[in-house]
């Protein structure tokens, strides 16, 4: 059995050796624990990467819940962006079937593949909203953000600051339930008092309801 090296900073549990993460009250799983670091309660993405050569662009860098598949969820969190912007996925059911929110620095009408929902369907990243709205994260400061997703209806929605864009809201019926998780698509941020709320359900076949 695997020698764990298992460090306690307020609570907090980094299991290096099962590649999991233990923040927030939850359990997350990560694919290099050495890319992510856990200090004061605050969950940090240290290294940023670019999809491999040949691989569809999507994002690589996520801390996945260790939950079952939420059919409604919100997540609440503050996070930091050190580069441009973060990520929230959402309706996670494989690597190849998910969305996600990119939280962006970038209006994106200015920079179509910035601050908005996307979707990932077995390739490609596919825009799913508007690019009507403002930037969200103007700021390097720690910022509050909270996603909805409702899988009944297939609409999440981002608001942060307390506030809706346009550019952060879509409806998608093909993946209506899932996992959630927090990264980066090639950069890197902060997260901190992440709360995590809604109702699961057991996964089923991938793209069915």
């Amino acid at each position: 059995m695997k020698a764990l090296l298992i460090a306690i900073c307020f609570g907090v549990l980094i299991c290096s050796a099962a590649e999991t993460l233990h923040v927030f009250g939850h359990a997350w799983t990560v694919e290099q624990p050495s890319d992510w670091a856990v200090e004061n309660g605050v969950l940090r993405l240290l290294v940023k990467a670019e999809p491999p050569a040949g691989q569809p662009r999507r994002p690589t860098k996520i801390a996945l819940l260790d939950s079952k598949p939420y059919q409604k969820v919100t997540v609440e969190a503050e996070v930091k962006r050190n580069g441009r912007s973060v990520i929230i996925v959402y309706g996670w059911q494989d690597p190849s079937h998910y969305n996600y929110a990119h939280i962006s620095s970038d209006a994106a009408a200015k920079q179509n593949v910035h601050n908005g929902m996307f979707h990932i369907f077995g390739g490609e990243r596919s825009r799913i909203s508007s690019l009507d709205g403002p930037a969200s994260l103007e700021t390097t400061d720690w910022i509050p953000v909270k996603l909805v997703f409702d899988g009944e209806t297939g609409k999440c929605y981002v608001e942060v600051n307390g506030k809706r864009n346009p550019s952060l809201e879509a409806v998608d019926l093909s993946l209506r339930w899932g996992r959630v998780g927090l990264g980066s698509f090639n950069e890197t941020g902060d997260f901190r008092n992440v709360r995590i709320t809604g109702e699961m359900r057991d996964a089923g076949a991938v793209g069915q309801r």
